[in-house]
């Protein structure tokens, strides 16, 4: 039996190509058979249609034709992010020259946690996490596997600036992950403040720092994952400056507003934060993964050091080889730069700010939409790209069912949000290329969708 062809050295270009064009190919095929933003049947019928595909996952004898029936059936089954009635998540439609640079890391397959694994994707990194970082007023930043990840650093670096304990202070619409990090980190219960129009109240924040015993990590969110809300970030850092507060923002998704003339006004007071929880595979239009933490003081990132002789032995270090191991707390690390680098290249400042721009006006004019339907609600403006709304009749419970009537039929995927008391579907918008049409026609597969179901 043969080798496989490798996908680098000196013949993998040559061994790629014609598995590309079969990629390609059942791509197209998968969607086709599809045919919307979701496969219909619901989840039985999606994991039939997997099992008949792959029959013996570990046969005696392989088959030749796995990869095109496996990415056929892999494409067929999958929520398409690029199709218009794709729209309940920070899932975002990734750009095509990124997915291509990805494919560059994936087939010379770097790993950055030593030099002599990833020497080019080190030094890129370097550069990229640093640009990125002046673009938040900080100076160093790191690369994660997305907003989970850097808010878990950004507790772990603030109790260790600490001197190992500190409480985390969040507001209620605050991202289940901080409270999660603060778990398992040992740190103690984290108190949290209340935020009753969907943002953190500075009045609030500022009562509770003054009667709990610190030191305190205050968290604050810039793009709220159920309404995309931006909390008063001049206010927070003014209190947390008072009371000696370390502070920390999760701009997980409202960060890219950074590259919008338009927009990064919103963002005003991110610089004043010690890290910044940063996500470019949401408002970004990356392949997952594409995360950052960035931080405005770059000893911060010592808690991090690590030493382990076969990756970074002190005399290797001393005659000027990258230590990689304390810029992160994984060993084994793809370089998930390079898509960055090349989109950030390839688009400029304006290219980005455009993209932001366009999905903001898509959710504001999707707004407008249901605002005009009298049988509809608007929960709100949108701040960013996400939309509240629901049938101005309808019961939580029709709501809930309304949503999974959309996804088991594969005609549209909507998210779903608590906000004021009510159960409410949620449109966030990252496509760029969405047309009005597509925004009218959601409207009207929600109608037909509430008449068909209970109310």
């Amino acid at each position: 039996m043969s080798t496989p062809p490798l996908a680098s050295g000196p013949q993998g270009p040559c061994g790629l190509r014609p598995l590309l064009d079969t990629v390609l190919d059942a791509l197209h095929t998968g969607a086709r058979a599809r045919g919307g933003p979701l496969p219909a049947g619901g989840p039985d019928t999606v994991t039939a249609r997997i099992r008949d595909a792959v029959g013996d996952v570990l046969p005696d004898r392989g088959d030749p034709d796995a990869l095109r029936t496996l990415v056929h059936a892999f494409a067929e089954g999958a929520a398409d992010p690029a199709h218009p009635l794709c729209a309940a998540h920070l899932h975002c439609p990734p750009l095509a020259l990124a997915a291509a640079a990805d494919l560059a890391a994936t087939a010379l397959n770097p790993s950055l946690d030593s030099w002599d694994q990833a020497p080019a994707a080190s030094a890129l990194e370097a550069l990229v996490t640093r640009a990125l970082a002046r673009e938040a007023g900080h100076a160093d930043g790191l690369v994660t596997t997305g907003g989970t990840e850097s808010n878990q650093l950004a507790l772990l670096l603030a109790r260790e600036a600490h001197g190992g304990s500190v409480r985390l202070v969040h507001g209620a619409n605050a991202h289940h992950s901080l409270p999660r990090a603060a778990w398992l980190l040992g740190l103690p219960e984290p108190v949290v403040v209340p935020a009753p129009a969907g943002t953190l109240d500075p009045v609030a924040l500022d009562d509770l720092l003054t009667q709990l015993p610190g030191p305190h990590l205050v968290a604050a969110t810039a793009g709220t994952t159920d309404a995309g809300l931006i909390d008063p970030l001049p206010e927070i850092a003014a209190r947390c400056a008072a009371h000696g507060a370390r502070l920390h923002i999760d701009a997980a998704y409202g960060g890219p507003l950074l590259f919008s003339d338009r927009h990064r006004p919103r963002l005003a007071g991110l610089d004043a934060a010690h890290s910044v929880t940063l996500d470019l595979h949401k408002l970004g239009w990356q392949p997952v993964p594409a995360g950052l933490l960035t931080v405005r003081d770059p000893d911060d990132l010592a808690a991090l050091r690590h030493r382990a002789d076969y990756l970074n032995a002190d005399d290797d270090t001393e005659a000027g080889l990258p230590d990689l191991l304390g810029r992160s707390l994984r060993t084994t690390r793809r370089a998930d730069v390079l898509k960055l680098a090349v989109t950030l290249k390839t688009l400029g400042r304006t290219g980005l700010g455009a993209l932001v721009d366009q999905v903001c006006a898509h959710a504001q004019e999707f707004a407008a939409l249901v605002h005009d339907d009298p049988r509809l609600d608007l929960h709100d403006r949108p701040v960013i790209s996400t939309v509240l709304f629901r049938p101005a009749d309808a019961t939580d419970t029709a709501v809930a069912a309304l949503r999974r009537h959309l996804l088991t039929t594969g005609r549209a995927v909507l998210g779903r949000a608590r906000a004021d008391g009510r159960l409410w579907l949620k449109a966030t918008l990252l496509n760029p290329a969405t047309r009005h049409d597509a925004l009218a026609d959601l409207i009207t597969l929600v109608h037909q969708a509430h008449a068909e179901g209970p109310r």
